[in-house]
């Protein structure tokens, strides 16, 4: 690869942490770059998380099958695990023959040369990007190169970080808020509630027909303060799907966002109190519904979103969520397999015999259709 493409790849690899991609597409993206400006066979990218595992291993060069074949997610061993404690990027020429080499799965493909480059912020490891099988091995040029993708992986990952802390606070926030509403809220009514019921003591004797009607207030102010706090409850106790019901899930999901974000974009529920579906389908509506939000959210650059959940006449559950935003082209992105959201929605819906549509024009919004049967 001659000097121009080279800085062209590793340009489209920069620019896709700045292009509001979805971490894993981020991530994805650099694994692929990485894989071809080395030369090397295969390449993948690991995320630990707090239980020796890993929260994200993205791989390059590895077909669907093979990944299969090898399993569950790898566990923070070997040279692995090196490339997480130590900072100092890794070159072998043959990975089996190093002592701190211990094994991989009978259906991993066999490695031999082999670089690591840990994923750094501050003083920090956040990860690291490893390549194999380079023929005549990894050069220091190979390292700075990879070194180059490792920080801006650094940036998406440290990205994402603030993002869900900054949603923690907002939503943290937001139960304040609600948790605030109810005290002042339910504290008038109950004060209400006194004066009343004061008000009917002294009429009592000289007023029977006065204090009968401040006792009906009294009923009144006593349901209602009853039915708000009900309402605060609901809004302060986490979503259920088995307990509370997807429309109840989706509903308070999309009030939540719609709070989080200043109402920018505006999203809107509606449904028709369709039939409730089995937990695995439930399931996968809820998680189509938040993928297909969380794009249009963060990316369609919206002004208005719309869910709506109903029955259909063919017996079936139908989910659909539309925004207004700046479209795309979707088969396009499909063949190019550059959105892992839309695969991720297709293999949920498959996994229960749904069908799931998206239709988008470039400038024109995205609507996602998903039909679940119930039958």
């Amino acid at each position: 690869m001659d000097e121009l493409s080279t800085a062209r790849r590793l340009s489209a690899a920069v620019l896709a942490v700045s292009n509001q991609l979805s971490v894993p597409e981020v991530l994805q993206t650099i694994v692929d770059t990485a894989r071809e400006l080395a030369g090397a066979q295969y390449a993948a990218l690991g995320v630990p998380d707090d239980a020796g595992s890993f929260a994200q291993f993205v791989v390059s060069g590895v077909s669907d099958e093979v990944q299969a074949a090898i399993g569950p997610l790898p566990r923070q061993h070997g040279f692995l695990a090196v490339m997480l404690r130590d900072p100092a990027p890794q070159r072998v020429p043959d990975i089996r023959a190093d002592p701190r080499f211990h094994w991989w799965p009978a259906a991993h493909p066999v490695l031999k040369a082999f670089l690591g480059v840990p994923i750094i912020t501050g003083d920090e490891i956040l990860g690291a990007v490893y390549l194999a099988n380079k023929p005549g091995g990894f050069t220091g040029a190979d390292e700075e190169l990879v070194g180059v993708l490792a920080a801006h992986a650094a940036i998406a990952l440290t990205n994402a970080r603030l993002h869900a802390r900054n949603r923690e606070l907002t939503i943290a926030e937001e139960r304040a808020r609600i948790a605030h509403d109810l005290h002042d809220a339910v504290a008038q009514r109950l004060f209400g509630l006194r004066l009343t019921a004061q008000a009917a003591d002294v009429l009592l004797d000289r007023d029977p027909t006065a204090a009968r009607a401040h006792l009906a207030e009294v009923t009144t102010l006593a349901r209602e303060a009853a039915e708000e706090l009900r309402a605060a409850v609901q809004e302060l106790r986490p979503a259920d799907l088995t307990t509370d019901g997807l429309p109840s899930v989706l509903r308070k999901q999309v009030s939540i966002l719609d709070r989080a974000y200043g109402g920018s974009p505006h999203l809107t529920y509606s449904d028709n109190d369709p039939p409730e579906l089995p937990m695995a389908a439930r399931t996968v509506v809820f998680r189509v519904a938040q993928e297909a939000l969380h794009n249009a959210v963060r990316h369609a650059k919206a002004t208005e979103v719309r869910v709506t959940l109903q029955a259909t006449t063919t017996s079936s559950v139908r989910l659909e969520v539309a925004d207004d935003g700046r479209g795309f082209d979707v088969e396009p992105t499909l063949r190019a397999g550059r959105s892992l959201g839309l695969r991720s929605m297709r293999e949920r819906a498959c996994a229960v015999r749904a069908t799931l549509k998206v239709t988008s024009t470039p400038g024109q919004g995205t609507t996602v259709t998903l039909e679940v049967p119930h039958a």
